[in-house]
């Protein structure tokens, strides 16, 4: 306590703000837990291996599969938050990630499909990796992964995209999530993760996507991987409006970014220990649905590519410009999705990319996925982030392979 107490006193005038001066909740005080139907520990260490025995050997659909994995990984972390006016904070989480991958290989011809790249992370117990079906996904996706050596290399040139929801995860968290951070904004995270194309400005009026477009911040979904019901500096957590009919509203910045910015926030300062203070970090954020069917959207596209499953991204300092690639991919040609194609990719730049949503698939093509090992702040803080998002459209995108890009 008084180690904690010196470095708290020397280092109070070198901060950006006088935090002593910031509003605080008074005396919060509450309880969350991970929804957990099967405790983990439930389940024998035998029937965990079993299973992941099973899955690895149906993974290994002949002599092309040169490399095949199937693993769980499962962990649970306990917080506790007390404050100095009677506050009382404490929170469970358990997570559960599910994964298969089958590498499929023909001289100089690599090609891997995933379980949805570590996208398959949530909250939970065993029902997770009983849900996942990683046995019944298995050949499909050793199938796929042999199926795309013999196809031929994604086309180059502007056309229409549609991306699967373990698509549109990375896209929201690249090119939505990380540009409206407002410690970002602010400049904070200038010598390590850049800054943002976003100013402070331009909440409340820019035209970030089409009318499409709608993007909320949703701690309370049950089951996604950054569900919560209070952020680490004890403010209540509740669901919010970041874009509303493609219009940016508010940041993603807890109450110490929305002071110094005057921009609204949410509840979102992370730590991923006590060892480290919170900051400004994406949590569950998530597109809403829209009214368009699958094959709605597929007969909607003259020329384009369906693309599934990000394996490669980039973006610039200010994430404005991007390229992400994708492990698998289906042409769609008057309507109708046709031939697989190999190593597609894509790029554009951000608020064009966005004002190009063109349609928005329905519910049925929703899908609560996350991704377990997002990086920020200085020293580094890896931290968990759900996504959800249905199938989504988008026109006049550049697309390319992999030996035109």
């Amino acid at each position: 306590a008084a180690s904690a107490w010196a470095w708290a006193y020397n280092s109070a005038e070198m901060g950006c703000i006088d935090h002593g001066q910031l509003p605080r909740p008074e005396a919060p005080r509450g309880a969350y837990a991970s929804p957990c139907r099967v405790p983990w520990a439930s389940v024998s260490l035998k029937e965990k291996l079993d299973l992941l025995r099973r899955s690895a050997g149906r993974l290994k659909q002949g002599e092309r599969i040169a490399d095949w994995e199937a693993s769980l990984s499962y962990s649970e972390t306990e917080t506790l938050l007390l404050t100095s006016d009677g506050g009382r904070i404490a929170q469970h989480f358990s997570y559960v990630t599910p994964m298969l991958s089958a590498v499929a290989n023909r001289g100089a011809d690599t090609q891997r499909r995933t379980l949805g790249g570590r996208g398959r992370c949530y909250q939970g117990g065993w029902e997770i990796a009983e849900e996942a079906g990683m046995e019944e996904r298995a050949p499909r996706i050793a199938e796929e992964a042999l199926e795309l050596l013999d196809a031929l290399e994604c086309p180059a040139g502007r056309m229409d995209l549609l991306l699967d929801p373990d698509q549109m995860i990375l896209q929201i968290h690249e090119s939505i999530g990380h540009p409206i951070e407002l410690d970002r904004i602010l400049g904070d995270e200038r010598n390590y993760a850049g800054t943002s194309f976003v100013g402070a400005d331009m909440f409340g009026g820019y035209r970030y996507g089409s009318e499409l477009l709608n993007v909320v911040f949703d701690p309370g979904e049950a089951g996604q991987l950054a569900s919560y019901a209070f952020d680490d500096e004890g403010e209540p957590a509740r669901r919010e409006h970041i874009i509303r009919e493609g219009i940016l509203l508010r940041g993603l910045g807890g109450a110490a970014s929305q002071e110094r910015s005057g921009v609204p926030g949410v509840a979102c300062s992370r730590a991923v220990g006590w060892t480290r203070p919170p900051i400004d970090r994406m949590a569950n954020l998530n597109i809403e649905p829209g009214e368009s069917a699958f094959d709605e959207m597929v007969a909607a596209v003259e020329r384009g590519v369906y693309m599934k499953t990000n394996c490669s991204w980039s973006i610039d300092d200010s994430r404005l410009k991007f390229q992400f690639g994708c492990e698998w991919a289906q042409l769609i040609e008057e309507g109708v999705l046709t031939q697989v194609v190999k190593n597609p990719g894509y790029r554009g730049v951000t608020p064009e990319f966005w004002r190009g949503l063109k349609m928005v698939g329905g519910a049925e093509t929703f899908e609560v996925l996350g991704t377990p090992n997002c990086g920020k702040g200085e020293p580094n803080q890896m931290i968990r982030v759900g996504h959800a998002s249905p199938v989504c459209l988008f026109a006049g995108v550049e697309v390319f392979g992999g030996d035109s890009g």
